[in-house]
């Protein structure tokens, strides 16, 4: 799916992975232990983070808590239903900064197909850069780039399967 900016077109960026567990279990470390994977560096707070969560619901935050006791919003969930999916808007703008307004924010769908085989697929679509404005095409970059969403996939298939991560995240902004 692409969405339109100034005339150009601004693809969404999908990720896959296969992951070794149920789609209960990938959901489950994906969105409950959401912290367990999620790189210290990726944050837009002021001070470093101590704790990434997604509340588990529709309606929910997405947000950090930080060392000096504040809170640190990026986002809120649109749409919860466990184990199939869920989708949130990334109030995040092409300077790294909150966006209040969820019109002015991307979103970002997380499928979990079962397969056959006892394996799952995870599914990430971030799309609707157009809405970020003329930061769009920049946002989009930034995480399709090295350390975008590949590099978080990679860390959160590790976690889910127990290893070391085989990468280390670094963002490129």
């Amino acid at each position: 799916m692409a969405t339109k900016m100034e005339g150009a077109e601004l693809a969404a960026v999908k990720q896959t992975v296969r992951v070794k567990a149920d789609a209960q279990h990938a959901f489950r470390v994906f969105t409950h232990e959401f912290d367990s994977w999620w790189p210290r560096g990726y944050h837009i707070g002021k001070s470093p983070l101590k704790r990434a969560i997604i509340e588990e619901r529709a309606g929910g935050r997405c947000y950090s808590e930080q060392q000096d006791g504040t809170d640190c919003e990026w986002g809120t969930v649109l749409a919860w239903d466990p184990p199939r999916s869920f989708r949130f808007a990334w109030q995040i703008d092409a300077d790294w900064t909150y966006q209040p307004d969820v019109a002015r924010s991307s979103e970002v769908e997380v499928t979990f197909i079962p397969q056959p085989d006892g394996y799952t697929d995870v599914v990430l679509e971030h799309r609707h850069f157009d809405r970020h404005g003329t930061g769009g095409a920049t946002m989009r970059a930034t995480v399709n780039s090295e350390g975008g969403w590949g590099t978080l996939l990679q860390l959160y298939v590790a976690q889910l399967e127990g290893r070391a991560p085989a990468v280390a995240p670094r963002m490129t902004t």
